[in-house]
């Protein structure tokens, strides 16, 4: 079995769900007594998400870059950084190591596309939502449209996940307003939504919306297994 880098910590309450999925994988996989065989590198998130705010994407990139680097020397086959936004900085991360970087995009389309689904919302931090180092990656590589709320549903999904979701905690009033965004993207034409951001799916489950959801931490953990049990 390979080894799993996992760069965590943005934020922990997600990283769980990582540990959690991945181990579990292995498990349903293998059987018996077998859990995932991980190196994980845990940061400090208030660091991350100064840098994020005032814009310094090169130096939360060199930290991001050191991280995967820790775990490559301990003995990481591969490195998922366990999360959608700072997939932003995945180019310099991949260039600081000589193993490969599982892409959380890259991982979600292959599964969008596996089920035929040609047009997609997304919801994440207004950094995912807004820039192009995500939506693009969907539509240039794999030829799927990207549907984003509006600007004032934007700041409500940002305000939610650093505000509520990254320090734990779940509130039913978010979640109700999470899903009139999600029932105004299917509206649109949005055959699924992408819970692109980790923490998303700790308040939307599928129980919760008949509108087709893609869990992000879930489908990129599965595709860790998949790669570390492969012989």
């Amino acid at each position: 079995m390979k080894t799993i880098g996992l760069i965590g910590g943005m934020s922990w309450e997600s990283t769980v769900s990582y540990y959690q999925a991945i181990n579990q994988g292995v498990k349903l996989a293998l059987g018996g007594l077998h859990s995932a065989k991980v190196c994980l590198y845990s940061v400090d998130f208030d660091e991350i998400e100064k840098l994020q705010r005032e814009n310094r994407w090169h130096d939360s990139a060199i930290l991001l870059a050191k991280a995967a680097q820790a775990v490559e020397a301990a003995g990481a086959d591969f490195v998922l950084i366990c999360t959608n936004t700072m997939h932003k900085v995945a180019d310099e991360v991949q260039a600081a190591v000589n193993i490969p970087l599982v892409h959380i995009a890259d991982a979600t389309a292959e599964q969008l596309v596996k089920d035929g689904i040609k047009r997609v919302g997304l919801l994440g931090t207004k950094f995912t939502m807004q820039e192009d180092f995500y939506k693009n990656r969907l539509t240039e590589r794999f030829g799927i449209e990207v549907l984003v709320p509006s600007s004032t549903e934007q700041d409500r999904v940002h305000d939610v996940i650093y505000n509520e979701l990254c320090l734990g905690t779940i509130n039913s009033q978010s979640r109700e307003q999470y899903l009139s965004v999600i029932n105004h993207l299917y509206q649109q034409g949005a055959e699924a939504v992408i819970l692109g951001c980790t923490e998303i799916a700790l308040l939307v489950k599928p129980q919760h919306t008949d509108v087709p959801l893609y869990d992000t931490t879930q489908i990129h953990a599965a595709c860790a297994v998949s790669l570390a049990i492969q012989s």
